[in-house]
């Protein structure tokens, strides 16, 4: 099949499939709200900023199970003592090609997508970029 010749990208960039806006809080807020906030928008995800809105951290569900397993108190625990810090981002404009790359060199299923003053603009996931290839796949393979 032509179309997967090794030198050819997929024409779908990170801004096409990110999720956006993207779900934020900030450092000092409670774990309990954080772990709110996922579950009522069905997310893995919620991006943690500082006061001038700029991305400082990520909080995932492997942070909140971790807290759990360690046994921080969500009522009283703060988000910074559970999110990762300055996580891994990716530009709107790049590839989901580099965007599977990335997630995969790091082991991480959600990637901030960040503009160019490190404020996010969204969220890319590993559920984003299978559905957006499995899109991809029907089209072309009917």
């Amino acid at each position: 099949m032509a179309f997967l010749k090794k030198k050819r990208k997929l024409p779908i960039r990170v801004e096409d499939i990110m999720t956006s806006p993207p779900l934020v809080i900030h450092e000092n807020e409670p774990l309990k709200k954080v772990s709110k906030m996922m579950y009522e928008n069905r997310v893995g995800s919620v991006l943690v900023v500082d006061s001038e809105g700029k991305l400082i951290g990520i909080v995932t569900e492997r942070d909140i199970t971790h807290a759990c397993a360690m046994g921080f108190n969500a009522d009283i625990s703060k988000v910074f003592e559970v999110m990762t810090e300055n996580p891994i981002t990716i530009s709107p404009s790049a590839g989901i090609d580099e965007a599977i790359r990335v997630m995969r060199n790091a082991a991480v299923r959600h990637l901030p997508v960040v503009d160019e003053e490190g404020k996010p603009v969204g969220v890319v996931s590993m559920r984003d970029i299978l559905d957006a290839v499995f899109s991809f796949f029907s089209t072309i393979l009917g």
